[in-house]
């Protein structure tokens, strides 16, 4: 069955009552499910070089619980979340997927962590330490990766090896960036046979220039949407997973055990920050 997916081009940094207002849009339009960009309940915390105790909250917070209560009055799922404060003390960013009651139906945290100007997110959290898993939501299999996690992947094959049939990707990023973006997720659909769907932050913030437009390409890596619409809507129909997974490449096998194998006997790589001009 054809689902109908709104993303959401928006920040909500003063809080509940515009977010309302827009997923109410969303679910009018017959949405089931909206996706917001990154951290979209904040400002862009890492144009700043120095974190602030306030940019972050533990999982259930005030930002969170918002969201959550937006989802619920509105009727909808909603992908959200922020800078989490996690138990073992250390910042993490994450995005949670609320079902339209307002219930938590994933928690993901972001694991590759850019350092470079406008984006010194490795300042501001540390990268995630578990891999993204499929919880089935709206009539789909979903999984998320925020933002650069899309551009290594490992993550998306691992979501497709689950049987996902749509992978989120909240993002803040640049326009003149786009090109490449859009080179890896037609990539990333390809071989994974899923749908990406990609909201960005809309508009420059104080150190970074973010803007950019919503995305959404399906499984045989044809991009169906690319507007900076507030709220764009998105048809995504399983029965294009199936296809592009009978056809080439997507039959081909999946040998995890090979690869997990191989990424053993190698040793992890911290990023490499870029400098300030």
């Amino acid at each position: 069955m054809v689902e109908r997916i709104a993303l959401i081009s928006e920040v909500y940094p003063e809080g509940y009552h515009a977010l309302v207002d827009d997923l109410g849009e969303a679910v009018d339009a017959g949405a089931r499910l909206a996706v917001l960009p990154e951290c979209p309940a904040q400002a862009w915390a890492p144009g700043r070089d120095r974190p602030d105790d306030v940019d972050a909250e533990p999982a259930g917070g005030t930002r969170e619980s918002w969201q959550a209560s937006a989802a619920s009055t509105a009727g909808i799922a909603l992908l959200g979340g922020g800078i989490e404060r996690c138990p073992d003390g250390r910042r993490r960013n994450a995005a949670v997927l609320w079902d339209e009651a307002g219930v938590e139906r994933l928690r993901y945290h972001k694991i590759h962590i850019p350092d470079e100007p406008g984006f010194r997110e490795a300042a501001h959290y540390e990268p995630g330490l578990s891999a993204p898993s499929v919880v089935e939501i709206a009539g789909l299999r979903i999984g998320v990766q925020i933002c650069s996690d899309n551009q290594r992947p490992d993550g998306a094959m691992m979501l497709a090896a689950q049987d996902a049939d749509c992978i989120l990707n909240p993002r803040a990023t640049e326009v003149g960036l786009l090109d490449r973006w859009k080179t890896i997720w037609r990539a990333n659909a390809m071989v994974t046979g899923c749908w990406i769907l990609s909201p960005n932050r809309p508009r420059p913030e104080p150190g970074t220039p973010l803007g950019g437009p919503s995305i959404a390409v399906d499984p045989r890596g044809e991009i169906r949407l690319e507007s900076t619409a507030k709220i764009s809507l998105v048809e995504v129909d399983p029965e294009a997973v199936a296809e592009a997974r009978n056809a080439y490449p997507g039959y081909l096998a999946i040998p995890a055990e090979t690869y997990a194998t191989g990424w053993r006997s190698m040793p992890s790589r911290a990023a490499r920050p870029i400098p300030e001009p």
